[in-house]
């Protein structure tokens, strides 16, 4: 069993739906979880945890408004993060040259602190029909073994 950290960054509800949907599949898979709407970066950090990013992203390819100072804190750290494995689904518009660009400007950020991803990124296209909560449910039944 897993203890994982879900961070979401959200402007409109999208990514806090499919975070909520995550939280129940790794529930079920016996994974403990804490859900974080408005992640605190100093209360989020520590050791032999996975951290699960659930973000949208908002305007020219910037950040959700309630993420911006967690991102600010993790580019500021000091601490080691080699400890911490992550994960990222990103939801967006195919439609815009920015899509999941925050998405994968986390995923940068954490392998430039020496973070290990666990799974490759998963981005989710809002311009197709989809159920973006099955789609991302789907995706960790589908990655269980490596959780």
């Amino acid at each position: 069993m897993s203890s994982f950290q879900i961070i979401v960054g959200s402007m409109l509800g999208g990514s806090e739906y499919v975070a909520e949907a995550c939280e129940e599949t790794l529930l079920a898979l016996n994974h403990q979880t804490t859900l974080h709407l408005q992640p605190d970066f100093e209360q989020i950090i520590a050791d032999n945890q996975t951290w699960l990013i659930c973000t949208s992203t908002h305007g020219a390819g910037d950040f959700p408004d309630n993420i911006q100072k967690f991102v600010e804190d993790l580019k500021n750290s000091t601490i080691d993060l080699s400890p911490v494995k992550f994960m990222i689904i990103g939801l967006g518009d195919s439609n815009y040259d920015t899509f999941c660009k925050a998405a994968k400007d986390f995923q940068k950020l954490f392998l430039s602190r020496g973070c290990k991803e666990i799974v490759v990124i998963k981005t989710l296209d809002m311009s197709e029909e989809i159920d973006p909560e099955d789609l991302a449910q789907r995706w960790l039944e589908n990655n269980k073994d490596l959780l």
